[in-house]
């Protein structure tokens, strides 16, 4: 069941629903505020406001998509190494 969660970024509260735990929301509002503000100190205080946001969200995308990939070669090297074993365990058995 989804609970609503009060967070804040960019100083603004907002409302969330998930069915996370209220430390896990806490610990994604806190990893958001953390991005932006690397963000925002990476690029000249006069400008658009919106493009620290876009650079947070780009390496929050980048980092999601490293970790996915990671994740699917874990996977691969995993079947292949069962396959592995059931073909030496086949080769074994009478």
């Amino acid at each position: 069941m989804k609970a609503s969660h009060r967070v804040s970024v960019l100083g603004k509260e907002i409302t969330v629903k998930s069915s996370a735990s209220p430390e896990y929301v806490r610990e994604v509002e806190t990893l958001v505020n953390r991005k932006l503000a690397e963000a925002q100190a990476s690029v000249p205080v006069v400008g658009d406001p919106q493009i620290p946001i876009i650079i947070a969200l780009m390496n929050l995308a980048e980092t999601c998509l490293s970790l996915s990939r990671e994740l699917e070669e874990k996977g691969r090297t995993e079947k292949e190494i069962m396959s592995r074993l059931v073909k030496r365990i086949d080769n074994t058995l009478p």
